[in-house]
């Protein structure tokens, strides 16, 4: 079932033109009973319940909003039109806000595609775009909404691995606009039929779950760490071999094999360790 326009009038002429009827009944009545007697008292009093239920065309259309109308059940169509409007007084209504709508979802606690327990929130950003299949196509949209939403974060968390190992590997911490995007797909997808269109979907939340949040931090400190001594082992190696490459072309001294291990072996503790070194001043010669 599709939107469609509903049948009305500007509210304003209707009023103006409905408050003329009444002024020229009452006074065609009035008229009538000074003419010649005629009790038609009855008769105009008989037409207020007409009036009365014509009245009850009228109605209000705010801004970003949408009133669904029915006839007996039947979808009528949706007036959009914003202001005073008038229409069959048969229909009812039902306002159905248009306005841009969001939701932070509750901390869901799933596995990601290592298997690892992690917790998990977005925001969705919404907005109903059909009012028809909104109020038709499922029984309460906003609660359809955020149901699904959870649904799909759900099975895209299970998608990624929290963190990847690989950098080539997308992950939920380091690939944050792909996995949104992923996220986004996956709502729209289970709210097709509920006439909502998802303008915007962000991770608000990521975390490992607490029963292995302590074990994950220490797994990730060691990483760090194994990555930070790698890079200063591959700068001290370069500088040792531009050291040694230096004092060999200026011709400062002449280092047989055993002295270039051990210039190397001091050269690397002094530039890897993690603690200042204490020097020791040689007072002898280079041999002893």
């Amino acid at each position: 079932m599709n939107e469609r326009a509903a049948a009305s009038l500007p509210g304003i002429p209707a009023l103006l033109g409905f408050i003329v009827l009444i002024v020229l009944i009452s006074g065609a009545v009035l008229g009538q009973v000074a003419h010649d007697g005629s009790p038609l008292a009855a008769a105009s009093v008989a037409l207020v319940p007409v009036f009365a239920f014509l009245a009850k065309g009228f109605f209000q259309v705010q801004p970003n909003q949408g009133q669904v109308m029915q006839l007996f059940g039947k979808y009528a169509g949706t007036e959009r039109r914003e202001g005073l409007r008038w229409t069959n007084p048969f229909y009812s209504r039902r306002p159905v806000s248009l306005r841009v709508r969001n939701f932070e979802s509750s901390r869901l606690k799933v596995n990601d595609s290592d298997g690892n327990p992690i917790e998990i929130a977005a925001i969705v950003v919404w907005q109903v775009v059909d009012t028809a299949e909104a109020v038709f196509c499922v029984d309460d949209y906003e609660n359809f909404v955020q149901i699904q939403s959870e649904s799909a974060l759900r099975q895209m968390a299970q998608s990624y691995a929290y963190d990847a190992h690989d950098d080539a590997k997308p992950s939920l911490r380091s690939h944050g606009e792909e996995v949104n995007n992923h996220l986004r797909q996956e709502i729209e997808e289970r709210l097709q039929k509920a006439g909502v269109q998802v303008i915007e979907s962000r991770i608000s939340h990521l975390a490992y779950a607490q029963e292995i949040a302590q074990a994950m931090l220490q797994r990730q400190q060691a990483s760090a760490i194994v990555a930070a001594r790698e890079r200063i082992v591959e700068g001290a190696v370069g500088m040792v071999a531009l050291a040694l490459d230096r004092l060999r072309a200026e011709g400062v001294v002449e280092l047989d094999e055993e002295r270039k291990a051990a210039m190397v072996s001091n050269l690397l503790v002094v530039l890897c360790g993690d603690r200042a070194t204490q020097p020791v001043v040689n007072a002898g010669s280079l041999y002893s």
